[in-house]
């Protein structure tokens, strides 16, 4: 059986599933046959496994890191908010059922056993486990019959490295109240505290982190620097979001809706030297980008109706209008119809006008569409053009089925490598209206690039010297340098004891 660490926070965000993602890629590299595991995540970033199964996207990261396939084995449990209070269940990659988070918290023991069914086929086939916790282990409230922080680390016997954030301040007081607030055993299995995200010159915090230890009792087995890696992110607490640098050459906007999902469709585009990314929530920030993008969401009817309201809506209306390329994704894609219609009520129920954009109707069915496929785009007219005969793949994850109306024109033609059903038409396209369901559309260099090529050519501009890249070669890269800077600042030959001594 594997060797396990675990790493918890202290709180969420914290940085746990970067480091988790850097230590799988050590391992890796130190020759380890090493896999990731989270037994329970919650985020609105998911991904579809070559088996046609869903699992958390963090968790794909750090497969990758590790240089293996994501497997739903990684992540048994995804809780995808449907809003505040309840949350679609998926286990081992399908869909549970949608429960309140009452009915969740009384039901989530009958879990424990695929969990460890999950854990234990990983543990027998790789070297090393790494675990991620979720949130902080110290929520009092949530610790009875807690499956992801403590819990799991006693099931999987595995000594726990807790990691506290100082860029948001109060660091110490962060890690000394979460291991005060844990319970005597729980305590002994915290082995080392990991202080992340610094910056700055370290030998001013080097007193804090003698108190640290002294007060504690456990060792500081590093400081790690505020890193910025292009990799995925888990979820909407993504510092994506908050970035409000200077507008680049072309600038694309992503409206920011409540419910945003995989949002990771765009990171392709960052890595594009004059180009750029921007998450608009107010309709005063949408100013005039040279694209707007409608994102995936869980919750596509509430969030179109939350941009009808706050007259985000009426904006990329207007724009559409004047010419500016709209381009929809999944929930997004949906939302460019003239209607949504709900009749099973799988999201709010009834019947909705869509944005009118491209002439389709959308009806929800209880039935969710999770593949992954291949394909290329089709004869594609307007601003995006340079997009006909392009390559793509990526993967679906949607409940509900769209018909085009006379005249409209699917957008790509793809074949689903799960069910091995043949080619079929995806998507559509209006005047300067684009939209697809597939996930990871652009990640293939040749569509990111097809794309400012054409809003270049659009503004007069050469866009010759804004390069693209192969974003799966790019993340490569980026796995290779947090491996290599958290090899500089944490201590390895501490962890690797602590990995071996185990609990």
């Amino acid at each position: 059986m594997a060797k396990a660490i675990m790493v918890q926070g202290t709180m969420s965000n914290a940085g746990k599933s970067l480091l988790a993602a850097g230590l799988c890629r050590i391992f890796h590299q130190d020759g380890y046959k090493v896999a990731p595991f989270k037994s329970q995540n919650m985020a609105l970033n998911s991904f579809i496994t070559e088996e046609g199964l869903e699992m958390g996207r963090a968790q794909v990261m750090q497969a990758e890191a590790a240089g293996i396939k994501p497997s739903v084995l990684m992540n048994p449990i995804l809780l995808k908010p449907t809003n505040d209070v309840g949350s679609q269940v998926i286990v081992n990659g399908e869909v549970l059922g949608t429960m309140s988070a009452r009915d969740y918290f009384a039901y989530k023991q009958n879990l424990v056993p695929d969990i460890m069914k999950a854990y234990n086929t990983l543990a027998e086939e790789n070297d090393i486990i790494v675990i991620e916790g979720a949130g902080s282990p110290a929520e009092i409230n949530l610790k009875d019959e807690d499956i992801v922080n403590m819990g799991m680390a006693k099931l999987a016997k595995a000594p726990v490295l807790l990691v506290g954030d100082i860029d948001r301040g109060g660091v110490f007081a962060q890690l000394i109240g979460t291991v005060m607030l844990l319970e005597d055993d729980e305590k002994e299995m915290v082995k080392g505290l990991i202080i992340n995200k610094f910056r700055g010159d370290k030998t001013i915090l080097d007193p804090g982190v003698e108190m640290l230890e002294e007060k504690a009792g456990i060792p500081v087995v590093g400081v790690a620097p505020y890193l910025q890696i292009q990799v995925e992110d888990e979820d909407s607490l993504t510092e994506r979001f908050n970035s409000h640098g200077e507008v680049g050459v072309i600038d694309l906007a992503v409206i920011r809706v409540p419910r945003i999902s995989n949002f990771t469709d765009f990171n392709p585009f960052e890595s594009m030297p004059g180009v750029t990314i921007r998450y608009v929530k107010n309709p005063a920030e949408l100013g005039h980008p040279d694209m707007i993008f409608l994102p995936g969401t869980k919750n596509t009817m509430e969030d179109l109706l939350w941009m009808r309201e706050n007259g985000m809506e009426a904006l990329i209306l207007k724009a559409a209008a004047n010419g500016t390329p709209v381009f929809g994704i999944c929930g997004g894609y949906q939302m460019l119809g003239e209607t949504l219609s709900d009749p099973d009520h799988v999201e709010a129920g009834g019947t909705i006008r869509g944005m009118g954009l491209i002439p389709m109707d959308t009806v929800f069915e209880a039935q969710k569409t999770r593949t992954r496929v291949n394909g290329c785009f089709g004869k594609v007219d307007g601003m995006l053009s340079a997009l006909s005969g392009t390559e793509l793949s990526g993967y679906e994850i949607h409940m509900g089925v769209t018909t085009l109306k006379d005249g409209v024109h699917p957008a790509t033609e793809i074949e689903d490598f799960v069910q091995k059903n043949g080619r079929k038409a995806d998507g559509a396209q209006s005047g300067n209206v684009y939209g697809t369901y597939v996930h990871g559309v652009f990640d293939k260099e040749d569509v990111a690039k097809a794309v400012i090529r054409g809003i270049g050519q659009a503004k007069g501009i050469d866009t010759d010297n804004i390069t693209g890249v192969d974003f799966q070669e790019f993340k490569e890269t980026q796995y290779d340098i947090l491996a290599a800077e958290l090899r500089k600042h944490l201590d390895m030959d501490k962890i690797y004891s602590i990995l071996n001594e185990g609990l």
